[in-house]
């Protein structure tokens, strides 16, 4: 399996510049590993608990309350203090995404969970922002409805020089209403 999927990624990087046919060859491995190693786990109490819990808090935030949050967010990431950044990756949820990270061997990049608003909940590492509200990772999961699952273009890390995309999923309650979503950074490499 590992020696189909590196020459499909080979064959989908070194195509992505000619033909848009083979740039999207890494979608049915990412899709296939996001739903045999990830789904499974998205119901634990801790994700469901967490979301909600962010959901009912931040219920009432207009836009300009979650700018002012993204602002803050944004300017502690080249901060030493750090106390909203910290608060995220301390709390029970971003511990069990760094756990799954850590067993992935490699794979899973990153995780970071959005509440209904699209802003952080949990998170493996350090996001460079908040919100990801306006962006596709949310709109194309979340915004997509149930069940949603968005897998993103092939980009090369420039500090690891891995290839690596990423994918977005909805994230349901036990009654199936969609309460947030998951992105999960795919390393193309170790795949």
């Amino acid at each position: 399996m590992k020696s189909i999927v590196a020459s499909i990624i080979a064959l989908g990087a070194l195509a992505a510049t000619t033909s848009p046919v083979y740039a999207q060859e890494h979608v049915a491995p990412v899709t296939a590993y996001v739903q045999e190693n990830v789904v499974p786990w998205l119901s634990d109490p801790t994700v469901i608990v967490a979301i909600k819990a962010q959901n009912d808090k931040n219920a009432g935030l207009a836009a300009t309350d979650i700018d002012a949050l993204d602002k803050k967010w944004r300017a502690e990431v080249e901060a030493s203090d750090r106390p909203m950044i910290n608060e995220v990756l301390n709390n029970a949820l971003s511990k069990l995404l760094q756990e799954k990270q850590a067993a992935s061997s490699g794979t899973i990049s990153e995780l970071f969970v959005m509440d209904n608003k699209g802003l952080n909940v949990g998170q493996s590492d350090v996001t460079s922002d908040y919100w990801q509200g306006d962006e596709a990772k949310f709109q194309k999961s979340f915004g997509a409805g149930k069940d949603a699952l968005f897998v993103d273009e092939v980009e090369k890390d420039e500090s690891t020089q891995a290839l690596q995309s990423q994918a977005s999923l909805t994230i349901s309650d036990e009654t199936g209403t969609p309460i947030g979503a998951i992105t999960i950074g795919i390393n193309l490499d170790a795949l």
